[in-house]
């Protein structure tokens, strides 16, 4: 997993973005979201922890859009070097994984870097007031240990925000892939 350290904080606003739906020509605005807490993932249609989890994170999200909780996932790899996160891939990939929710594509990785999002999956979660809540893991499961897919840190965050209690004391770090940034198009001091 990457690191950096400059993390957004808890409590620091959520950068506004506008971006197109994947395949599509609409567009999603993180000002449709005023008002209401956000869930905003870092994800791609090919990184082994993001389809590890994905099934799991599908069915989660459902039932969280129920409960009003808006979810919004962003694609920020490079389809030129990863041609299996191109845009046109990604209904298919959301389909497939029961998302539920806009699919974002930030071909020009600006709202990557305004996040400092450094991973997929990496996870973020945004109160009624726009700041941030939670950024960790969605559990303890990796693609190559036998722990079950369960969601349980990323649910207890979003179970928290729901009913305007505290964030959690403490968290875990998202782990996954890097994302793929365009040559030269790496974060300064990315490593």
């Amino acid at each position: 997993m990457a690191m950096t350290a400059k993390d957004l904080p808890i409590g620091g606003a959520m950068p506004a973005f506008t971006l197109p739906v994947g395949g599509d020509k609409t567009q999603w605005s993180s000002s449709s979201a005023q008002g209401k807490p956000l869930l905003v993932l870092f994800i791609c249609n090919h990184c082994p922890y993001v389809l590890h989890i994905s099934q799991q994170l599908g069915e989660l999200t459902r039932q969280w859009q129920r409960q009003g909780l808006q979810v919004v996932a962003i694609n920020s790899n490079d389809p030129e070097t990863y041609p299996e996160d191109a845009p046109e891939k990604m209904p298919a990939e959301a389909r497939r994984a029961g998302y539920d929710f806009p699919y974002l594509f930030d071909g020009e990785q600006s709202v990557a870097k305004a996040f400092n999002a450094v991973c997929t999956p990496d996870i973020f979660l945004f109160d009624q007031a726009g700041k941030l809540f939670y950024h960790g893991q969605f559990d303890d499961s990796r693609p190559k240990n036998t722990l079950p897919v369960t969601g349980n840190d990323l649910s207890a965050a979003v179970a928290a925000v729901l009913d305007g209690r505290d964030p959690p004391a403490k968290t875990l770090p998202s782990v996954g892939c890097s994302i793929k940034w365009r040559a030269g198009n790496e974060p300064e001091g990315w490593a």
